[in-house]
């Protein structure tokens, strides 16, 4: 038989928690006809700025191929731009359009409530923790995610979320 105990398998905790996170952001977004991976690839851009596919890709954790498909439908739907790297004539840089800026807000009001659901009965404080605990786990990995902290916050171009109780009043 094997044996492990899960119940104490901070891998496994985390593992379950993202799926959960994911799963209901997927389905949030699916509402709105966008994809979890559009999302992925606007909140890099919103994180990183204008970046090439090979960097996007990388920092999704997977082949640039892969997200070939993925940018190609973006851009046919006028959410992403293509152009020729400066340093690179053989990248492409890739950002967002106006047209993906409208359509973030869309994206963000469902991140927001599905962190609504996600931290339903817990106060601003354990809101907190739980974030500096993920980021010191994070970095006792040696784990690049891809963006800077500023304070113990990813910068981007999108306020704090609030939490249920600011929801709620």
């Amino acid at each position: 038989m094997l044996e492990y105990d899960f119940e104490q398998s901070l891998g496994f905790w985390t593992a379950l928690t993202s799926h959960a996170y994911r799963r209901a952001l997927d389905a949030e977004l699916n509402r709105q006809n966008i994809t979890i991976r559009q999302w992925e690839v606007l909140a890099l851009l919103s994180l990183n700025g204008e970046q090439t596919q090979v960097q996007l890709a990388e920092q999704l954790g997977i082949e640039p191929p892969t997200l070939a498909g993925v940018i190609k439908r973006m851009e046919r739907d006028g959410w992403l731009e293509r152009t020729c790297c400066p340093e690179d004539r053989r990248k492409n840089n890739i950002r967002p359009t106006p047209k993906a800026e409208a359509l973030w807000q869309q994206m963000v009001d469902c991140c927001r409530k599905i962190r609504a659901q996600a931290t339903a009965g817990m106060t601003e404080s354990e809101i907190d923790q739980y974030i500096n605990l993920c980021q010191r786990v994070i970095k006792n990995m040696n784990f690049n995610i891809g963006f800077s902290f500023l304070n113990g916050s990813a910068t981007a171009s999108v306020e704090k979320e609030p939490n249920l109780q600011e929801l709620e009043s």
